[in-house]
């Protein structure tokens, strides 16, 4: 017999504005605590140091996280001039200063460089594993980290205002971007030195900061945080992914793992158009199932228990 688990079937999605000083796990903790909830789960973790949106999956929500993981994010950050430290960020130890300054002018025309697909290697002080184990664990330890440089996606990068000591930034990029390497990657552009003071995510795919509460607003709610709009549909993180209406009976064949025809079926054509390779179907604003779509039919990947 399957052990039971603790706590209330709750699901949807909480959109928190994550403080700084505390990390994404604990604010899992906490929110999952304050909606008494029994699953808990988060899309895209944020540094002690960082602030801002922290979408949080509760029960069968958990099951879209992969495609808020997988959306935008929009961020704006402060770079401080003149001081390096081993984690990219002010939380680090210092591993280097000097005079150097970077000029405005100068930091516009370096910035295209850093647009477009680019190759970034990941900070040292990251949840990337290393033979088992996380990187930012191993730097701890003094251990030499090598990861290697991947492909990120940077769509833009803006200067939003500068003095001598510091430049403040906003950026729109995609999956696996490390903010810290582009400050660390300027900085060097530039000949200077420079590390992350001020970071604050502030969207993550359909998530943004109109839809965010703090953690302390949400603790002082508890769980009737759900009857105060603060928990959002399942269905949210799936607004980029074609929707296939069907009835009870067919739910039914889904949840039951058969395929679903899609024949004489608008949908279909339209999601064939699209390129679209899955879909999420629905009986009225329930979410069934995710679907993979085959020829002339479906059939679920996912099924959700709602």
């Amino acid at each position: 017999m399957a052990k039971k688990r603790k706590g209330l079937p709750v699901h949807g999605w909480v959109v928190l504005d994550k403080p700084s000083e505390i990390g994404s796990t604990p604010c899992v903790g906490k929110v999952r605590h304050a909606f008494q909830a029994q699953k808990a789960g988060h899309a895209g973790t944020l540094d002690p140091l960082a602030s801002g949106i922290l979408p949080i999956a509760l029960g069968e929500a958990t099951k879209t996280v992969p495609f808020i993981m997988d959306g935008t994010k929009e961020y704006e950050f402060t770079v401080s001039w003149g001081v390096s430290t081993d984690s990219l960020d002010s939380d680090g130890k210092i591993t280097g200063e000097n005079e150097n300054r970077p000029a405005e002018g100068d930091i516009r025309k370096a910035l295209p460089a850093f647009v477009g697909n680019i190759s970034q290697k990941p900070p040292e002080f990251s949840a990337i594993k290393v033979q088992g184990q996380r990187a930012y664990d191993l730097a701890r330890l003094g251990e030499l980290v090598k990861l290697a440089p991947r492909k990120v996606q940077v769509f833009d990068l803006e200067l939003l205002e500068h003095t001598n000591n510091s430049s403040s930034f906003k950026t729109s990029c995609g999956k696996g971007t490390y903010i810290r390497s582009i400050a660390r990657d300027l900085a060097e552009k530039l000949g200077c030195l420079g590390h992350i003071s001020v970071l604050r995510r502030t969207r993550v795919g359909p998530f943004s900061l109109k839809d965010a509460i703090s953690l302390e607003t949400l603790l002082s709610l508890g769980h009737i945080g759900a009857d105060h709009g603060q928990l959002l549909p399942v269905s949210t993180a799936l607004d980029d992914i074609p929707a296939l209406a069907i009835s009870e009976s067919e739910a039914r064949s889904l949840r039951n793992g058969q395929t679903l025809s899609l024949a004489h079926r608008p949908l279909y054509d339209k999601v064939q158009n699209l390129g679209s390779s899955i879909c999420w179907a629905k009986v009225g604003r329930i979410p069934i199932a995710m679907c993979e779509i085959i020829p002339g039919a479906v059939k679920s990947t996912r099924v959700f228990n709602l």
